[in-house]
């Protein structure tokens, strides 16, 4: 039996010796054990007791039900250095941007203190205001983000992307012009949730892998929520009976809609640089491509550092977005609700759409129009408006909530707090977009369909 492993020890030390090391075993190895556990946990449903989920979410749920207390404290303490930490690293006064958003981020987290404790203004501590924010929104970031970052260290770092990327370059390059390996972007953000997309794209443009407009395209264009968030939105609107069709057909909306923006402005004038300077961009390979695929892979499982190392690099990644992210989802969002439920602003705002909800013939086309305008605060407050509606509306106004991808109760935040340098007026532009054309493509299709 020694005999045996020492003639195939002997085998494998040739062969990789003629390859450069490349293809030795503990390379595949790496490569098909690393990157099968980042799959599992991202990319394969489960169902556990009763909810059927990706493991990554299963596992966040269980965290958040076994300590509670410990979770909620611990994302207070996150808030409140993400708070301090732009005056701290003095980033606060780089533009104005980021002076208004360091200040919203000490609010958030004077605001969330108030929650946690029940102390403050009637209208913050109300179940729909500052208390659904905590914990419907805040806790399953602040949880996911850095757990998520742990497996995400397997999931990218050993091969699977350079393989995928390779393989997928004749759908993503003609469609989205964007390189092969954002496919794994755009899953990631549909079965897991859009802060892991962006924790990955932010990962990916700062080793320099993705140009500043293809990080743009991929953090504008796929972000979206996850599939299991829309199963909330379609039972909110009872479309539950009509699943198979508003999640296909959104979907579709959803990325037809990407691939006509990356053609437009903004998109298409910014420029493609890279973090890094000069970048490591993608090869276009026209030929023999999955031999090409397991070679870029092998070559990436053999430079990949150890796996603590990879783990901890991506873990304080994790943490930092969350530190920067939850303040700043608080503020804001806090600040849409108080807008859309206080004030007429959005009454005056939906006009705005109204024009196009008319000539679309949607049946309630101010209904449709108020819906449309208020997505840009929260994805979830258009359903919560046209709960009574007729089916069209709902269909209509639950598949641009998905479609148009940005918001700024959370998605936009997230967005400012990666490396990519995008501008708001870019964003705002790109919402507004993408809300056009939504309603362009998803009205027809409703009224076909249904």
């Amino acid at each position: 039996m020694n005999d045996v492993k020492q003639d195939f020890d002997r085998v494998d030390s040739a062969s990789a010796e003629r390859e450069g090391n490349i293809y030795s075993v503990r390379n595949i190895f790496s490569f098909f054990f690393f990157s099968l556990i980042g799959v599992f946990m991202f990319f394969i449903p489960i169902e556990v007791n009763g909810k059927n989920s990706i493991p990554l979410d299963h596992l966040v749920t269980w965290i958040r039900n076994t300590t509670p207390t410990a979770v909620s404290y611990y994302i207070l303490l996150i808030m409140f250095l993400g708070a301090a930490f732009p005056f701290y690293s003095g980033s606060w006064r780089k533009t104005k941007i980021e002076i208004a958003l360091s200040c919203l981020k000490v609010l958030g987290a004077i605001s969330a203190a108030m929650v946690l404790f029940e102390f403050g203004p009637k209208w913050l501590l109300a179940e729909d205001m500052g208390p659904y924010y905590f914990s419907i929104v805040l806790t399953p970031i602040g949880v996911l983000v850095p757990i998520g970052s742990i497996f995400l260290a397997l999931l990218v770092g050993y091969g699977l992307l350079e393989f995928i990327g390779i393989l997928m370059q004749p759908v993503m390059r003609p469609i989205w012009k964007t390189p092969g390996r954002s496919a794994i972007d755009a899953v990631a953000s549909f079965v897991g949730s859009y802060s892991i997309g962006l924790l990955i794209t932010n990962r990916i443009y700062k080793e320099g892998k993705y140009s500043r407009r293809e990080a743009t395209i991929i953090a504008t264009g796929f972000s979206t929520v996850s599939a299991t968030f829309m199963v909330v939105v379609a039972k909110t609107l009872d479309l539950m009976e009509i699943w198979n069709l508003y999640f296909w057909l959104t979907f579709l909306v959803t990325f037809l809609v990407t691939g006509i923006t990356v053609r437009m402005w903004p998109i298409n004038k910014i420029q493609d640089d890279y973090y890094t300077g000069e970048g490591q961009p993608e090869k276009v390979i026209s030929e023999k491509r999955i031999q090409h695929a397991w070679h870029q892979s092998m070559v990436t499982a053999q430079n990949a550092p150890s796996l603590l190392s990879n783990v901890l690099s991506t873990l304080k990644d994790g943490v930092l977005m969350a530190m920067s992210i939850l303040p700043s989802v608080m503020a804001i969002g806090l600040l849409g609700l108080i807008l859309a439920n206080q004030t007429p602003v959005f009454d005056y705002l939906a006009y705005l759409f109204l024009p196009l909800t008319w000539i679309l013939q949607i049946p309630e086309p101010f209904l449709a129009a108020k819906a449309a305008m208020i997505n840009l605060v929260d994805m979830f407050l258009p359903s919560l408006m046209v709960v009574e509606a007729s089916l069209h509306t709902r269909f209509i106004v639950a598949s641009i909530s998905i479609s148009t991808i940005l918001f700024f109760s959370a998605l936009i935040p997230c967005i400012l707090s990666t490396d990519i340098p995008i501008k708001m007026r870019e964003i705002v532009v790109l919402w507004f977009i993408r809300t056009v054309l939504s309603l362009i493509i998803v009205t027809p299709l409703a009224f076909l369909f249904l």
